[in-house]
C-alpha cells in the first residue's frame, strides 16, 4: 500500500480442487467423509507456506473442520509433479494448468473455488454447491504504479487497459485460455479497496489456520 498506486484489476481466476485418480473419492461430499475417516492423513501438496493455493486449502479446511497436512514444495511445479506421481492425492491447482492433464485423465476434479463454476471447466461444480456452502477462494491480477504517480498517468493507463487492451477480443480469450474466470477493469479506487480487503481477510486467514513462515 505504500509503494504503489493501483490503478485497475485485470482479472479474477480462481483454483480447483484435484486429486489423484487412486484416491477413491469423485465429489467434494466424499472427500469431506474420507478426511474425517483418517484425521490428519491426508496431505495436500502447496507452493509453499503462505502461498496462494497453501492458502485456498486451509481456508477449505477451517470452513469443512477437517484435518488435512499441507506439505510444502518449492512452487507449484514440483508439488504438482508430486500429485501426479502419487506422493501427495490433493492439491488445490489453477485451472490453466490442471485442465490438460484433467482431459488426460491423470487428475480429477472435485470442485472449483470459484463464486460460479468456470467457463473452462463448466461441468464441475463449485465447492459451494458440492456441499460447503460459502466457501470461496478467488485471486486476481491488476495493474499498479509507483506510489506517487500523477493521477492523469493513472486515468490515462486505466483508459488505455479498460477501454483498449481488454476489449481486444485476442486479448479477452487469451486471459479467459490462461485461467482467467472474470475479466474486470475496475476504478483504481475499487482495486486499491479490493487490496486492503484482502489483506485484512488473509491476515485473518494466516492466523486462523496457524500458518508460519520457514
Amino acid at each position: 500500500m505504500k509503494d504503489f498506486d493501483p490503478v485497475t484489476q485485470l482479472t479474477t481466476y480462481g483454483y480447483v480442487l484435484v486429486v489423484h485418480p487412486a484416491l477413491p473419492v469423485k465429489t467434494v461430499a466424499d472427500f469431506i467423509a474420507l478426511a474425517r475417516e483418517k484425521p490428519g492423513q491426508l496431505a495436500y501438496g502447496t507452493s509453499g507456506n503462505g502461498g496462494s493455493n497453501h492458502l485456498a486449502g486451509e481456508s477449505f479446511r477451517l470452513a469443512t473442520r477437517i484435518k488435512l497436512t499441507a506439505i510444502p514444495y518449492k512452487g507449484s511445479a514440483p508439488a504438482l509433479t508430486a500429485l501426479l506421481s502419487g506422493d501427495v492425492p490433493v492439491m488445490f491447482d489453477t485451472l490453466i494448468t490442471s485442465i490438460p492433464l484433467l482431459k488426460a485423465g491423470r487428475l480429477r476434479a472435485l470442485g472449483v473455488t470459484l463464486p460460479r463454476r468456470s467457463q473452462s471447466l463448466p461441468d464441475v461444480p463449485t465447492i459451494a454447491e458440492a456441499g460447503v456452502p460459502g466457501y470461496e477462494f478467488t485471486a486476481w491480477q491488476s495493474i499498479v504504479v509507483p506510489a506517487g504517480t500523477d493521477r492523469s498517468v493513472i486515468a490515462r493507463v486505466h483508459a488505455d487497459v479498460v477501454k483498449v487492451v481488454l476489449a481486444l477480443p485476442d486479448v479477452r480469450h487469451k486471459l479467459v485460455d490462461e485461467g482467467a474466470n472474470e475479466l474486470v477493469g475496475s476504478t483504481s479506487e475499487a482495486l486499491g479497496r479490493l487490496i486492503r480487503n484482502d489483506i485484512s481477510r488473509y491476515r485473518k486467514l494466516i492466523a486462523d489456520a496457524g500458518i508460519r513462515m520457514e
